[in-house]
């Protein structure tokens, strides 16, 4: 009798501290490069520069990081983000911490790697606004401290555009966030999260949330550079949410193509530090996180949760938040005696 009440108390035992999904990853301390652009440190001293100096915009009122704002959350808090003369873009910020184990960027996966990315605001009319890159360069190259930092990341005669996205990208990938209480336990440390949070993880698998969000960065599975890996959103559209918050109008995916099969196809996004994304989705439509945990379980999976699994499982999200590296503001190379914007 005591033989069998203790094999039933490690099986409780076992229930509460092992998650029912196999597939849990702790998030690598270093990511992944292209064997084009390996990440050196003069790289990212000058692709740090280059992110946060608003001059690469027509107005020299917007940098990288003023929608990707890397001294938060790496995104901007707006539904919309603000480009030049005010104008709205059209798609909710994603996050710059942890786009580095992306497989594809942008929210339709249009470009592959985060050079690409970096070249794509400089020339879209409502983000940056520049007329090409070769104005964008001409511009750089006539601020003279610039030019050291690209010959010390790159050689002789290195100012291109091309360098600089290698830059912005080798800068990108050091905005990583590991060694969250969910990485620690899934390494073994078995006290790094409450057991709210270990409810909230078990139900996150039971519920499905893992046939998208999986992987270390919960974006999907680990691809090479360029499979993206992609998602139908809203998958269940005839319900409310959808309609309330419009989930369906934007074409995703198909507005890159063109193809038909791309309709309301996305790149799975990360999961993250999620709690300091808000607000969620393509469209920015959703300020709470519980709420947008009901709307996923609803639109992706036809489910209706009650207010305790929601609860447990924006408790497990929590767990997903890992410790910010410090980041310095850089001191920019200064324009020494001309103006870049004269008669603009």
């Amino acid at each position: 009798m005591i033989k069998k009440s203790l094999s039933g108390l490690i099986f409780v035992l076992m229930m509460v501290s092992v998650p029912v999904f196999a597939g849990w990853q702790a998030l690598p301390k270093v990511a992944p490069a292209p064997d084009n652009n390996p990440t050196t440190a003069a790289k990212v001293t000058l692709g740090k520069m280059l992110f946060m100096d608003p001059r690469i915009s027509s107005t020299g009122t917007v940098s990288c990081n003023s929608c990707h704002n890397v001294m938060e959350g790496g995104d901007d808090s707006r539904t919309f983000s603000m480009g030049v003369h005010g104008q709205l873009g059209g798609r909710n910020a994603p996050t710059v911490w942890n786009a580095a184990f992306h497989s594809v960027q942008f929210w339709d996966g249009r470009v592959d790697l985060l050079e690409d990315q970096a070249k794509g605001p400089i020339t879209n009319p409502v983000e940056m606004g520049e007329p090409d890159h070769d104005h964008t360069m001409v511009k750089i190259k006539a601020i003279p401290g610039y030019k050291p930092y690209f010959e010390k990341a790159f050689g002789r005669n290195s100012m291109t555009i091309d360098n600089l996205a290698k830059a912005i990208a080798a800068f990108e990938r050091t905005l990583i966030t590991p060694d969250s209480p969910y990485d620690k336990y899934v390494s073994g440390d078995k006290h790094a999260i409450s057991a709210q949070q270990i409810r909230g993880m078990k139900t996150f698998a039971a519920t499905g949330c893992t046939s998208c969000h999986s992987g270390a960065a919960f974006n999907g599975p680990s691809m090479d550079f360029g499979k993206g890996f992609y998602a139908k959103f809203p998958t269940f559209a005839d319900n409310a949410y959808n309609k309330d918050y419009n989930l369906s109008a934007d074409k995703g995916r198909q507005e890159a193509t063109g193809k038909a099969a791309d309709a309301h196809m996305f790149r799975v996004p990360t999961l993250r530090n999620i709690t300091d994304t808000a607000p969620y989705f393509h469209n920015g439509s959703v300020n709470s996180l519980s709420e947008a945990v009901r709307i996923m379980a609803k639109v992706q999976l036809n489910k209706t949760l009650n207010d305790q699994e929601v609860s447990d499982i924006v408790a497990f999200l929590s767990a997903l938040t890992g410790p910010y590296p410090e980041i310095s503001m850089p001191r920019l190379p200064a324009t020494t005696g001309i103006s870049l914007f004269a008669g603009e």
